[in-house]
C-alpha cells in the first residue's frame, strides 16, 4: 500500500465474542438426534487449533499432525479422519477420543457455512447475514472439499481485513503519522550495515547489542536473531558465537533463487 493510502489504514476492531469448537458445531454436531451432544459441547470449551490440510503433501482428510491431533483430543474430538454424518454412526462406535467432524463441521470452523447446492445456500441466506455471506459450496469428494477448506484463509477475517484496506484507499477517516521505515529493527540495522562496510566480519551478541544500543543479554540477542533469520539468511561463525546477515530468503523474482530448484525436485509435493 502506498504511503498515502496507508496512512489511513486502521486495523480491523474485534466483532463479538470468540465462541468454543463446542459453542460452534452443536447445531450440527446434534443434527442427527446424537443424545451426547450437549455434554460433548460442554468439554469442548476450548478454541480450535488451526485447520490445515489444502497442501498436497498432505494424506487424506485429517485434522493434521500429531500436536494438532493431541488438542482435537483434549476438545473430544477424533481427528484421525473426517466422518461424512454427524454422530450416531451406523457402522462403527465412537472412538475414546470422541466424535469425528464432518466437512460440514470442519467449514464451519474455518468461517464457512457449507452449503450443498445452490437451492440450499439460498435457504441457508434467509437465516442472516452470517449464513448469507459465507455459505459456500464446496465441489468435488470429502477429501477434495477438505483440501478447500483447509487451503482457504476464514471469510471473515478476510471481509475484514478487506474491509479496512478498501476503506484506506478511499481514504476514509482521518491519516495518522506513520512509522513506514521497514528496517526499523536495530538489531537488523546493525548486522544490515556490518554487512554493507565489512562484509566478511562476524559480530558477537554484545557487540551488536551495543552497537544498536540496546542493553539485551547473549541469549535475547541471540533469540532476535533467530527471528530475523526467518526473513533472512544468517550466518554464523564457524569459530564461535558470531553472525553476518545474508541475502533477503523470500522470493522476488530473483532467476537463481532456491525456489526454483525446489519446485523441480517436488513437482508432486508443491501445491
Amino acid at each position: 500500500m502506498a504511503p498515502h493510502d496507508f496512512a489511513y489504514f486502521q486495523w480491523p476492531e474485534p466483532v463479538g465474542s470468540v465462541k468454543s469448537v463446542g459453542e460452534t458445531l452443536l447445531p450440527l454436531m446434534s443434527a442427527r438426534g446424537w443424545s451426547g451432544a450437549k455434554d460433548w459441547a460442554k468439554k469442548a470449551s476450548g478454541i480450535a487449533p488451526t485447520i490445515v490440510g489444502g497442501s498436497k503433501k498432505h494424506g487424506g482428510a485429517d485434522l493434521g499432525p500429531t500436536r494438532a491431533k493431541r488438542a482435537w483430543a483434549e476438545l473430544g474430538v477424533d481427528a484421525y479422519g473426517v466422518h461424512d454424518t454427524a454422530p450416531p454412526y451406523d457402522k462403527r462406535p465412537m472412538t475414546e477420543f470422541g466424535p469425528k467432524l464432518t466437512v460440514e463441521m470442519v467449514a464451519r470452523i474455518q468461517g464457512w457455512v457449507w452449503a450443498r447446492d445452490e437451492t440450499h445456500r439460498d435457504e441457508l441466506a434467509k437465516q442472516g447475514p452470517e449464513y448469507r455471506d459465507y455459505a459456500w459450496i464446496f465441489t468435488g469428494g470429502k477429501t477434495s472439499q477438505y483440501r478447500q477448506i483447509g487451503n482457504a484463509f476464514p471469510p471473515p477475517v478476510a471481509k475484514a481485513l478487506g474491509s479496512s484496506i478498501a476503506a484506506a484507499l478511499r481514504h476514509e477517516g482521518s491519516p495518522e503519522a506513520r512509522n513506514d521505515d521497514p528496517l526499523a529493527d536495530p538489531i537488523y540495522k546493525v548486522l544490515r550495515a556490518q554487512a554493507h562496510d565489512n562484509p566478511d566480519v562476524f559480530l558477537t551478541a554484545a557487540q551488536i547489542a551495543q552497537r544498536a544500543g540496546l542493553q539485551l543479554d547473549e541469549l535475547e540477542v541471540r533469540r532476535r536473531i533467530e527471528l530475523l533469520d526467518k526473513d533472512f539468511e544468517i550466518i554464523s561463525a564457524s569459530s564461535g558465537p558470531a553472525f553476518r546477515i545474508g541475502e533477503f530468503r523470500a522470493f522476488t523474482g530473483q532467476n537463481d533463487h532456491a525456489r526454483h530448484e525446489y519446485i523441480r525436485n517436488h513437482m508432486s509435493r508443491v501445491s
